[in-house]
């Protein structure tokens, strides 16, 4: 019998399962024709806050402007570090550098892939010697997973920096009772279709509880506008939220904590069927995570013989991430701690990521960890 292919992400199984009430959403945004800054806008906003916690919710055009209009926020400028880890997508240190500053790379935990706060505190310190002005921490909550702000908190206090976290693929996970989006100074998130929460194009959303810092973004994004439109107080960017995706994102926010549950429970099953001969992925004590990926590591085995025989089975994969930040070509000639990052270039060479999403049936995840085994085995 032929298997149906697996996808690695199931989008239109997600969409048929909400495909009424996302047409009715399209339908009301078609018919008022407010296509810019529409009332859905708010409406998804207030929905976020409500979600996670957080006082304001701000939505916008994409994760990486969420990320620069955090940043232009807190006026980074040129001769200030921004810590962050070399173990992520390039958005997280690209703000930073285009805004002039200095992306100063740090190294992450082997079994969270999470920023170590001793690498931390480590470039802290050579930032000083370099003399570099200390701005702030990005931190990234990876595959999913919040890092460890208990241990990460502290160290930006003491310093007087502020902190940014970066939940681009971590949006709906907890941190010991407390919902991403309500720690730190701000948070960033994506709603590109892949992540656990996407749109059905670009889309990003930012967090604060601040009430001016809320209002400084809130110019920004509009071209930094005051209380008229043509009377800009200051240097902004059009960074909107499309009305269309605000109207589909609340669709699919309505579910998301059922889609949550459901992707913690194959990721079980995942680290049950693969823990004995992969390293599965470790989620810290009183955290939940939205398994954006479900990245395991075969040490001790070439990943491309690995991937060649899954792709043979039909299992689709993915390498998140082959180079970290601080290898490749735009960004090798930025500081790092301790002028080494052996983790980032260790898991960077065995990692890869399997299926993953709310829908994935039992018989084809059984089907997948079966392939893995097999492939590992070899």
């Amino acid at each position: 019998m032929t298997r149906k292919p697996i996808r690695f992400i199931d989008l239109p199984a997600q969409q048929e399962r909400i495909k009424a009430k996302v047409d009715a959403a399209i339908q009301r945004v078609l018919a008022h024709g407010a296509y810019i800054l529409g009332p859905e806008v708010g409406q998804f906003e207030a929905a976020l806050s409500a979600f996670c916690g957080a006082k304001h919710s701000i939505g916008c055009s994409n994760g990486t402007d969420a990320l620069t209009l955090c940043l232009m926020a807190k006026g980074l400028k040129p001769g200030q570090a921004v810590f962050c880890p070399s173990f992520t997508f390039a958005a997280t240190a690209e703000v930073v550098a285009m805004l002039g500053a200095t992306p100063y790379f740090v190294d992450i935990f082997e079994d969270t892939f999470n920023l170590d706060p001793a690498s931390l505190k480590l470039a802290i310190a050579q930032a000083k010697k370099e003399g570099l002005s200390l701005a702030g921490v990005i931190t990234v909550d990876l595959f999913g997973q919040p890092a460890d702000y208990d241990a990460i908190e502290p160290i930006v206090a003491d310093e007087g920096m502020w902190l940014l976290c970066d939940a681009a693929q971590g949006f709906g996970a907890t941190y010991r009772d407390r919902k991403l989006g309500t720690i730190g100074a701000m948070t960033a998130t994506s709603f590109f279709p892949a992540k656990p929460l996407g749109a059905y194009g670009d889309g990003g959303a930012i967090f604060v509880d601040d009430d001016e810092t809320n209002a400084v973004i809130r110019s920004l994004l509009v071209h930094g506008q005051g209380t008229d439109k043509y009377d800009n107080v200051r240097i902004g960017m059009n960074g909107r939220l499309d009305t269309l995706q605000a109207a589909i994102l609340i669709e699919k926010l309505a579910i998301f904590d059922d889609e949550i549950v459901a992707r913690n429970r194959i990721a079980q099953t995942y680290n049950d069927g693969l823990g004995d001969v992969a390293v599965v992925p470790t989620v810290l004590d009183g955290c939940v995570s939205t398994w954006a990926q479900y990245t395991i590591r075969a040490r001790g085995k070439d990943r491309g013989t690995v991937l060649a025989s899954l792709k043979d089975k039909g299992v689709p994969t993915a390498v998140y991430y082959p180079k970290p930040l601080h290898r490749q070509t735009a960004y090798r000639h930025f500081p790092v701690a301790g002028n080494d990052l052996p983790v980032s270039d260790r898991v960077a060479q065995d990692v890869f990521s399997l299926p993953m999403h709310a829908y994935l049936e039992a018989d084809d995840q059984a089907y997948i960890i079966e392939s893995v085994r097999e492939a590992l085995a070899a």
